[in-house]
């Protein structure tokens, strides 16, 4: 009886890393396919410069690598569309950036600790379980976010408001977590960011373990994607305070 348990978690073990890397790839290809697509639908954006050109994307210069993480943006600064290359630099730092991996580093042993869900067990098998399941999800939310945002013309980056008092800088951090700004300037429902969140947690539950694989944890999921992005958010536009006076007192 011990042997067969033990072959039918190993099993499960291996069906779980063949489902969340096969889950990965797909995400990836569904990626560019829409990064091609969104590049093919003639706008504005593909042509006008980004509000940080001169320091971002220096015309003497070769453009900066796909690695680079974009430059943070404000809201009083003039807006100008995001443009197809730096959606997918977003794509990508966002998916693989050192603060996103070193989350689902934290994320993934806490799982990994309380043994949720418990087919995938509580050892470093597990923990790379959990840590590639959470990836399929980053990586297809992402990826759905900044491709349909671009054919939508919707821009996932956050926009700071420092001059303002730190009830409107709460404010704004909850506002664009649920609106995104358009071409023209003006904010409306970021529907990329709907489907995205929404979209990738009931995907997932097609190569997700049985006990998780429902409308349930897809709903309490999807809750928590949100309650993710007010935090990213929240980073986002307090981070650089935090920081610049840290060092500023260092100094």
């Amino acid at each position: 009886m011990k042997e067969k348990a033990k072959w039918t978690r190993h099993k499960k073990h291996r069906g779980a890393v063949t489902s969340w890397r096969f889950a990965i790839l797909i995400a990836i290809f569904f990626a560019m396919c829409g990064f091609a697509s969104a590049q093919s639908i003639p706008n504005r954006s593909t042509t006008e410069p980004s509000p940080s050109t001169p320091s971002d994307q220096p015309k003497s210069a070769s453009p900066p690598s796909l690695m680079t993480p974009l430059k943070p943006q404000t809201q009083e600064a003039p807006y100008h569309p995001i443009t197809a290359r730096q959606s997918l630099r977003w794509f990508i730092t966002n998916t693989v950036g050192p603060p996103h991996l070193l989350g689902g580093i934290f994320a993934s042993a806490f799982g990994t600790a309380l043994d949720r869900p418990n087919e995938y067990g509580p050892h470093w098998g597990g923990f790379a379980d959990r840590y590639g399941m959470r990836m399929t999800g980053v990586v297809t939310g992402n990826a759905i976010e900044a491709s349909v945002g671009l054919m939508l013309r919707e821009d996932p980056r956050y926009f700071r408001v420092q001059d303002r008092p730190f009830k409107a800088r709460v404010g704004n951090v909850v506002r664009l977590t649920v609106v995104a700004r358009r071409d023209d300037g003006s904010y409306g429902p970021a529907y990329a960011r709907y489907m995205a969140i929404g979209g990738n947690n009931f995907l997932s539950n097609a190569w997700r373990v049985h006990s998780e694989a429902n409308t349930h944890d897809a709903l309490l999921r999807t809750a928590e994607g949100f309650a993710g992005r007010v935090a990213v958010n929240a980073f986002e536009e307090f981070w650089p305070d935090v920081k610049k006076r840290v060092f500023h007192k260092h100094n």
